[in-house]
Parts: structure tokens; sequence; C-alpha cells
């Protein structure tokens, strides 16, 4: 999202972009709006697709909301859709699909939290604004009227939209009361919108913070993924850490808070985290198009080890030895902790454990043997280290920038070349387990795979052999241990 896309927007900008949104998926809002109507029951578009239709960026993705009871939403839908599920029907809601648009349509309702339950209590209610008022926040508590295309805001949301200001229909503590995981929402509708939050919304959710331990590990995650893909994730990190929501939900950020960087005294490490993050979103597009999570929290984690690691020195120097290797394990911790898939964890962890490998490489000095090792230590993560690896030079100090820079250009086409030359993404010995074993003439076992690690550490060190120098290097290095 540009900068000028974060810019106060004005009311007529707004409905001339509604207006036009309306018409393009008019074809379906108005046959569903007649279908309901001819029931005698009422249908609103509602919520994000009206925000979203809004500023111009709706997608496909279609919620309504309706006084229809999931039964009878059902039967509405069934003749008029390709198809129909029912999953969401415990929390009032009916699924659909018509051509591309994929559509949600809701009972109109009313939820809230015990305060000792992670699961919300859902009731039906009677009115559009009824619903409309236990929305999150007011630029989501606008709906559509359909088919008669009415806009109904019972709380200035169009307001606020044009302000770009996220505040709550009622009480900020009432609505966070109902659903905590919403102080997180504000964050990521922040780092989402370029939204600023109102003050008594902040001051609500510093006060509410402990309220997120109530919520499913899985929805703190879900939210905080969608942070960190946003545009602007500073934008909600910052919210996340001003408030102390972090430190429920992602401790190990505002402890960086406290600490200094030993290369870059005049910020502490919280802030170099998140110019790496941002520094590892511009360059994102190296692997691909839209938001890489991976990539994207290794840069957020890639320091969390230094509060552990941090050692002061004499001369006052400040030191944070091994803090790759503490980091990768508090990640990993972390991670599983919010019940993120192994893969994702897995994946993680390696590059915050390797982030500081490249600074070995120096003006050069590796041999290729060292060059291979780098590589086969990333796997399937090389391209994400290249850009974290890149990302992690924060410095003021333009020759020192640029000597990382050119230093690092200077390994990845090393590494281009020695890929080219021997398939570096494929590394293996040059004989396989049942080549070692007709060579020695042994079964399978332990011989077999200390042979082949053998054979991989000799690959590793001196590059690809021809076959009769494979099998040479075996027999002699056999020969040495049973001698």
């Amino acid at each position: 999202m540009s900068d000028a896309a974060l810019q106060p927007l004005t009311i007529v900008e707004i409905q001339r972009r509604v207006g036009a949104e309306l018409d393009r998926i008019g074809s379906v809002i108005d046959e569903l709006g007649a279908l309901f109507a001819a029931a005698g029951e009422e249908l609103a578009l509602v919520g994000g697709p009206v925000r979203d239709a809004m500023i111009g960026r709706l997608q496909n993705d279609l919620d309504f909301t309706t006084s229809a009871v999931p039964d009878a939403t059902e039967r509405l839908v069934s003749g008029w859709a390709d198809a129909v599920w029912d999953m969401g029907r415990d929390f009032g809601t009916i699924g659909c699909r018509k051509g591309p648009w994929q559509v949600e349509i809701t009972t109109y309702r009313s939820e809230s939290y015990d305060p000792s339950s992670r699961k919300p209590d859902v009731d039906f209610g009677d009115s559009l604004e009824g619903d409309l008022g236990r929305r999150d926040f007011t630029v989501n508590s606008m709906a559509v009227r359909v088919p008669s295309r009415e806009f109904v805001d019972p709380f200035g949301g169009i307001v606020d939209l044009a302000e770009r200001v996220l505040r709550t229909p009622g009480a900020p503590e009432d609505s966070f009361s109902d659903d905590p995981l919403r102080m997180m929402r504000a964050a990521r509708f922040a780092a989402q919108l370029g939204f600023s939050v109102a003050p008594d919304v902040v001051a609500a959710m510093t006060a509410m913070a402990g309220r997120i331990e109530i919520i499913s590990a899985e929805r703190v995650r879900d939210e905080l993924v969608k942070l960190v893909c946003a545009p602007h994730p500073r934008l909600g990190l910052t919210l996340l850490v001003d408030t102390g929501l972090a430190a429920h939900v992602l401790p190990e950020l505002p402890a960086l808070a406290l600490e200094r960087d030993e290369h870059h005294r005049h910020k502490d490490v919280y802030e170099h985290t998140l110019t790496v993050l941002e520094q590892s979103i511009d360059l994102e597009h190296r692997l691909g198009d839209g938001p890489d999570f991976v990539a994207r929290f290794a840069a957020l984690m890639h320091d969390v080890g230094k509060p552990r690691t941090r050692r002061f020195e004499a001369g006052g120097i400040v030191t944070f030895h091994h803090h790759d290797v503490v980091g990768a394990k508090l990640t990993r911790k972390r991670m599983k902790a919010l019940r993120f898939s192994n893969a994702d964890t897995d994946a993680v962890a390696t590059l915050v454990e390797l982030h500081l490998r490249f600074h070995g490489y120096g003006s050069g000095e590796w041999t290729d043997s060292a060059v291979r090792r780098y590589v086969r230590d990333a796997g399937e993560q090389l391209a994400r280290l290249h850009i974290l690896t890149r990302a992690d030079c924060t410095t003021r100090n333009q020759r020192k920038a640029d000597r990382l820079r050119r230093a690092y250009d200077s390994l990845e086409e090393r590494i281009a070349r020695l890929s080219e030359e021997e398939e570096l993404a494929s590394i293996r010995p040059d004989l396989d387990g049942n080549q070692i074993m007709e060579l020695l003439g042994i079964g399978p076992g332990r011989d077999v795979g200390q042979a082949y690690a053998f054979l991989l550490e000799l690959r590793m060190e001196e590059g690809p052999k021809s076959p009769v120098e494979a099998e040479a290097a075996l027999r002699a290095w056999w020969a040495g241990r049973t001698s």
C-alpha cells in the first residue's frame, strides 16, 4: 500500500467508490436480496465487504447478515447457489458459492465471553442495528440493505473511515469484554489499512491486555499472521508492544526494547528488529508475489536471543555471543505455544539460527567447502536466508553498508557458480547406500551409515568426484577403520 493510501479520504470519494463497487456485484446482491425479501426476511451486506467497497478493494468474499435463522437461510440459497455448506451453523452462519463469489450469511446475533471461557456464547439478535452494535469497530459496523441498497451507519463508521481511525461502536471496554481478540484485531487493522487507533481504544487495550489470555492460541496465532503479513506491520506491532498485549502473545518482542544492539548503539534491538522487518519486506519480491510469513517472522524473531545472552565486557563492550542459537530455541518454543505448524516452525527457527553465518565470510575468504555447507545448512530456506541476511544490515554508515552488500553479492555469485557446476541444492555423496554395501561386501547397518557420512563429508570438502575416485576413497577409509 502506498503512502497515498494512508491519507484521509473525502466522503464524496467514499460514496463514489462504494457505488461503483456495488454496481460491480449487483447481480449477486440484488438476486440474493430479492430471494430473502420474497420470503419476508431482511438481508444486508455487512462488515468488511462494505468497508472494503468504500476504499476500493472489495474482494470476492461477501458477508451478509439476515433476520433469517440458519435453517431458513439454507433453504433460500439451496436453489440459487452453486454449492452450499453449513460448517458455521453453530455460529448462525451458512456459506455458499455463486460463480466466483464466496458468500457467508449469518443470522443477526450477539456474542460475549464468560471471563473464564475461551469460546464465545452466541445468541441470535432481532435487528440489523443491534447486530451492527455488537461488531468490533465502527468501520465494520456499516451495512447496505439489499436489494434496496439502503446504507445503514448508526455509529458514524463512514466518518471514521474517511479519517482513517479505528473506534468501537460503544465503549471499547464493553467491546473488548465481549471478545478480547478484538484488541489484536485493532492492531491487525492498523497494519492492514494504515489506520490510527482512537486514544480511548488504546487506553482500553492497555488496561485490559491481560484478558487476551483467555483466547485460544490458534485464534491469537491467526491474528498475528494476518498482522505480520499486512502492508504496514510496524504499525500493528508497535501498538501491541505499547499497549502491553505483546507481553502476553509475543513477549520476546517487547523484551528487545530493553537491550542495546552492539553494532548500533544509537538505537535498541527492538527498533533494529522493526527496521530489519521492513527491509526484509522490501526484498520480498525475490520470493515471488505476495507476503511471505516465514521470511517476515524470521526477521521479527532473528535477535530474540539477545536478552538472554547479553554480556558486558571491559571497555564498555556489550556482546551477545550465541544469540543465534539461543534465539532459535526461543523461536521454536514460542511458535509451538502459538500452535504453528512444524514446517513453519522449522523454517523460521532455521533462519534465526543461521542469520549470523554470513558474517564469517568477510571479504570472500570462505573455501568452496564452506560455501557448500552454507547452502546445505540453509536447505530450502536459502532464498529467505539471502533476504534476512541482507535486511539485517541497518547501519547508517554507508561505506560499511556498501561493503556488506558487495560481500553478500560475492557470496551469492559463488553459490550460483557452484550450483551450476555441482547441483548444490541436492548435495549427496558420490555413492549411494547400495553401492557402498556392494563395494564393501557388507549388509545394512551402522557401517553403511558411517560410510555414507564419510562420503558426504568428502563431497562437501572437495566437491564431486568420479565413481573411480569415490570408490578409491571409500576403500581407503574402510581399510583404515578395519586395520
